[in-house]
């Protein structure tokens, strides 16, 4: 019998595609710089602040975007967002033509693109309910973490070459290149997507403002979850911010490019599926025992300093990573009404993502100061878990990612046993 779902929007299409090269651009500077800045530094403080700085201005100004994206067109919101996103790399890439090449510049600059980032990215979570119907919400869940994995999945192999070839300021103008056609095919969708009379006549801005916080706080299910989810967001966060200063210890630019690549994978296999054949109602299981697998792969990560042992534990743990998310993602989804979609998801995003902020804060700290000297040849933990997992530079880092995979496999059991969660299915 063939089968009587409706094909995903050409709309929803154009617009992913453009972010999805986005993306990769994005996740060509993310991966340059931060080599960069550990290759001048060797410190894993300035290597998690460029992280921090990249992510904590969108993070706090998300809920002010969640809202502007439900009073305007969200397609408006996402051109500007891009064209916002492209200055802080226009910054960087002026100081260091300059001459300038402080570590402050870079701090600067991927926080002024993170503030257009809080424009962009609510009106792009939104127009996902706006120009689907609820049964392609996991498909197309699974496409848009095909544009995250994107990131990981093909821009860290290019610019690993790439800075063996070229300097940082070309990468730079690359990525700049990739905003400006993010936003031609925004453009491209000539009608808006937010239709006008889903805007409250007579209501003003801090109202909605605080309406997406009562509306979340009013659904003790949903805060439920996302006191989860931040937990989760502040374990893996130790990973995303640290991985390059554990490796790189062992391995070069090129090689770590290469390795996330191949670990990204995972994710690409995983997303496809998902995006064509993920139907599943229920969530809550497939959300528990995915982050089950999560958890177990993230803690076998740090054990070793063998780049293809690395590099599988990498793949697993990537794999297994879309299902959560998706699952996380279509149970908000179905909870939400689509008039508050952006107010909402921001929100979302403020909450699940505070753990990740705290991780990213503190990890550099934790990795210099307590973990990585605990790990050197005559450190408190050489004799003992350092003959587990090696001992010198990053075997530290790489005893967090044991200790971080263990609590987020005790998480997984949990959530099998809270009541508020389980009801979502």
């Amino acid at each position: 019998m063939a089968s009587s779902a409706k094909p995903i929007s050409a709309r929803f299409l154009i617009i992913w595609f453009g972010q999805l090269i986005s993306g990769i651009g994005s996740g060509l500077t993310a991966f340059a710089l931060g080599v960069y800045a550990f290759d001048r530094t060797h410190s894993a403080t300035v290597y998690s602040l460029i992280i921090l700085f990249a992510f904590l201005p969108s993070y706090l100004l998300k809920p002010f975007g969640g809202t502007l994206a439900d009073r305007f067109d969200r397609r408006l919101m996402m051109m500007l967002g891009d064209l916002g996103s492209s200055l802080g790399l226009v910054f960087i890439l002026l100081m260091l033509l300059s001459g300038m090449n402080e570590m402050w510049i870079i701090y600067v600059g991927v926080a002024l693109s993170s503030v257009f980032v809080a424009l962009q990215n609510p009106a792009y979570k939104a127009s996902v309910t706006d120009l689907l119907d609820e049964e392609n919400y996991a498909k197309a869940s699974g496409l848009v973490q095909l544009t995250e994995s994107a990131k990981y999945l093909v821009s860290p192999i290019i610019a690993g070459f790439l800075m063996h070839c070229m300097k940082i300021e070309y990468i730079l103008v690359i990525d700049i290149a990739t905003f400006l056609l993010a936003v031609f095919t925004v453009f491209g969708v000539k009608k808006a997507i937010q239709k006008p009379e889903k805007v409250k006549p007579g209501t003003n801005f801090r109202t909605e403002f605080f309406e997406g916080f009562i509306y979340t706080f009013a659904r003790k299910e949903l805060v439920a979850l996302l006191t989860v989810v931040s937990l989760i967001t502040f374990f893996v966060g130790f990973l995303q911010t640290l991985i390059g200063p554990m490796i790189l210890p062992f391995a070069n630019a090129k090689t770590l490019g290469i390795s996330q690549t191949i670990a990204a994978t995972g994710m690409l296999f995983s997303s496809f599926f998902i995006g064509v054949f993920h139907n599943s109602k229920k969530q809550v299981g497939i959300l528990s025992v995915s982050l089950a697998v999560v958890g177990i792969f993230y803690a076998l990560f740090g054990t070793s300093t063998n780049i293809v042992w690395v590099t599988i534990y990498g793949f697993l743990f990537f794999t297994a990573l879309p299902f959560v998310n998706t699952s996380i993602e279509v149970l908000i989804r179905k909870m939400v009404d689509n008039e508050v979609q952006g107010r909402v998801w921001s929100i979302v995003s403020l909450i699940s993502q505070l753990g990740m902020i705290v991780a990213f804060a503190i990890a550099g700290t934790l990795a210099d100061k307590v973990f990585n000297p605990m790990l050197q040849p005559n450190g408190a933990l050489a004799a003992s878990v350092g003959q587990l997992i090696g001992t010198g530079n990053g075997r530290g880092i790489g005893l967090m990612f044991v200790i971080s995979g263990v609590l987020v496999l005790i998480t997984s059991v949990a959530i099998g046993s809270l009541k508020s969660i389980k009801n979502l299915d």
